[in-house]
């Protein structure tokens, strides 16, 4: 799934943070899906990087059967265990370039918050293995606001100030360009939603221990990040709160037999 060596295993130590504190997804994305590409209960669906369950979740609730395909064994355990309820669930250890699926046997390939840990020829292949006869791939990507508020706006400087490589990372976020590159002659259109998350302190500090870029505990820029954090907080709270805004973006289409040029 992830480009870096250590890659696979960088969110071990982030997990319980992970599953509180990153957002969810708006319901206008199956919406979307439904009326643009024909999504129902009944598809069958390949989560690709499904972490702990975010997304999973959601698919889980609008009734579909969802093979989750996560590499990090913290996380997937982690999330087995908070969908365990759900009977339509199967975990599956594998990554976006080696899912270890049948051949044509998902309707959807999903992709939530992952896309830029894959590398793109080898998981489109697979994901065109994968996929039946004129199946969809959709990758969903939250993306913070920079600059919406005075806060977001400080908040980003922040990261570039601790972040161990928050610009290299970021810098693989799916983009227009890159989402045109990977979908090549099938895609299909990209919609976006509003969306947003509202922390006291304990959510902030929660959330941002939850990037794979912020220093871990034990790392020398660890108890001054959260140092600056808090007065980072005190700077912008209201009522004890501050608010994350994003956009919440799909890109959807088809994919050829054939591999993104």
């Amino acid at each position: 799934m992830m480009l870096a060596t250590d890659s696979k295993e960088r969110f071990s130590n982030r997990v319980e943070d992970y599953v509180r504190y990153r957002p969810g997804y708006p319901r206008a994305v199956l919406d979307l899906l439904r009326e643009e590409c024909g999504f129902a209960p009944e598809s069958v669906v390949a989560d690709i990087g499904w972490g702990t369950g975010i997304l999973t979740q959601m698919l889980l609730e609008n009734g579909n059967v969802v093979y989750g395909v996560e590499p990090n064994a913290e996380m997937r355990a982690t999330g087995e265990s908070f969908l365990k309820k759900y009977r339509r669930f199967r975990s599956v250890a594998g990554s976006a370039e080696a899912t270890t699926l049948l051949d044509a046997s998902v309707d959807f390939v999903f992709v939530g918050q992952a896309f830029h840990w894959f590398e793109p020829k080898a998981a489109r292949a697979e994901f065109e293995r994968v996929l039946k006869p004129r199946g969809w791939v959709a990758v969903i990507w939250n993306e913070r606001k920079k600059d919406a508020t005075p806060f977001l706006r400080e908040y980003e400087t922040f990261l570039r100030a601790f972040g161990t490589d928050y610009e290299k990372v970021s810098e693989k976020y799916p983009q227009d360009r890159s989402m045109r590159k990977f979908f090549g002659a099938g895609a299909r259109g990209k919609k976006s939603f509003a969306n947003e998350q509202i922390f006291d302190f304990e959510g902030l500090r929660g959330r941002l221990l939850s990037s794979s870029y912020s220093p871990p505990k034990g790392h020398p820029q660890h108890a001054p990040m959260l140092e600056a954090l808090e007065k980072l907080f005190a700077e912008h709270a209201q009522d004890g709160r501050v608010r994350f805004e994003y956009l919440t973006h799909v890109y959807y289409g088809q994919l050829e037999a054939r591999g993104a040029e």
